[in-house]
């Protein structure tokens, strides 16, 4: 069997150059194309699979691009807002044999956690989740936080569960952070870090955490690679790692 042509947008950044290596180093994955900021993508190397990891704005234009030379792409840049999701799902109605997997972490690890907490999001009055990222990150809250509170805020309603409980009515300087499906998310920079995330959920006389830690950034390879692997095979949009996994 001949192997999987790879591209990779966003190439000289440090996940796209992670992605370079572990498409190097795969015996059945070749890579075909190295793409940064300011390159013409053109016919893509003639690439099966393009992985993207570039900047929330220049990320809708690149998949647009891939899309319409029939090429599946792996997503990894965040800020796929519900309104750009929608509009690649129309993009993708006109060519059904592509799939497109936008994912906000490939960490199996991180997948599974916030798999758990959705799961243990309906046995538990209070929820609040924590993001630690390296401060040279562009956007806040991470990707993976936003996914995991919307996602927890989805079990939470569908468990009949009111809004967290919070007795805050003076908070001038947003130290209660953002609510993200009406679940509170702190954001914090600071150097030394790479990816790191806490689920605490809270009952009363406990707390159940859950905690994902990337100390380094081959710890998505795993997930990016098992992406590349299948997304020929899953026409249409997916929104999220776990459904490959078994876990959506």
């Amino acid at each position: 069997m001949s192997a999987t042509r790879v591209a990779v947008i966003g190439a000289a950044g440090r996940m796209g150059a992670t992605v370079c290596a572990a498409v190097d180093d795969a015996d059945d994955l070749e890579l075909v194309g190295r793409y940064d900021a300011g390159d013409d993508l053109g016919d893509l190397g003639g690439a099966d699979v393009v992985v993207e990891f570039s900047v929330p704005d220049a990320s809708p234009a690149n998949v647009a691009h891939c899309v319409e030379r029939g090429v599946h792409v792996v997503v990894g840049t965040t800020g796929w807002s519900e309104e750009r999701l929608a509009t690649l799902r129309d993009r993708l109605g006109d060519v059904p044999e592509v799939g497109v997997l936008v994912a906000p972490n490939f960490a199996i690890g991180a997948v599974l956690m916030m798999a758990f907490a959705q799961q243990a999001a309906r046995f538990y009055e209070s929820v609040e989740v924590v993001e630690l990222h390296h401060p040279d990150k562009v956007d806040a809250p991470s990707g993976t936080a936003a996914r995991t509170a919307d996602l927890v805020g989805a079990a939470r309603e569908a468990a009949g569960l009111g809004p967290v409980p919070d007795a805050t009515t003076h908070d001038p300087d947003g130290a209660r952070g953002a609510r993200v499906h009406g679940v509170p998310v702190h954001s914090v920079r600071l150097r030394g870090l790479v990816a790191h995330q806490e689920v605490l959920l809270g009952g009363p006389g406990e707390m159940l955490t859950l905690r994902h830690d990337s100390f380094d950034r081959v710890s998505f390879m795993s997930g990016v690679l098992a992406a590349v692997r299948q997304v020929g095979d899953r026409p249409g949009l997916t929104v999220g790692l776990e459904h490959y996994l078994g876990l959506g």
